[in-house]
């Protein structure tokens, strides 16, 4: 462990065993998976975020842009694996995604219709 997280561990109990759990979990999940995950946990939020208003959809909102934002950048690196029809397609779909995230009035349900085809594709096995 880091020196801050030695220092998270002595400032909050548990935070040492809870860390060893993640990290002993996320090993055994392939890392689609757990980009998979990413997507379902702002879906969460996107429903928190719609179902409550307030700070909870603007944050929920906030991390859609970021999460679409990430993933063209990674898409749009000439080093990417992914087929290069596939890589323009999904960044169209953050291009709309990121657009609609931040509309004066975003249609929740249309974001976490595609968060979750992306988690579930990511999800199948190859």
């Amino acid at each position: 462990m880091s020196g801050q997280a030695d220092a998270k561990a002595d400032a909050m109990p548990g935070f040492r065993d809870a860390a060893r759990a993640y990290a002993a979990s996320s090993a055994r999940r392939s890392v689609r998976e757990q980009e998979a995950d990413v997507f379902r946990n702002v879906n969460g939020a996107l429903r928190r975020g719609r179902d409550t208003g307030g700070l909870a959809q603007v944050r929920a909102l906030a991390d859609t842009v970021r999460l679409w934002t990430a993933v063209m950048d990674l898409l749009g690196d000439p080093e990417n694996g992914l087929p290069a029809d596939l890589r323009a397609g999904i960044i169209s779909v953050g291009i709309t995604a990121r657009r609609i995230a931040q509309s004066p009035e975003p249609d929740f349900d249309f974001l976490i219709a595609v968060n979750e085809n992306l988690a579930a594709g990511l999800s199948a096995i190859p």
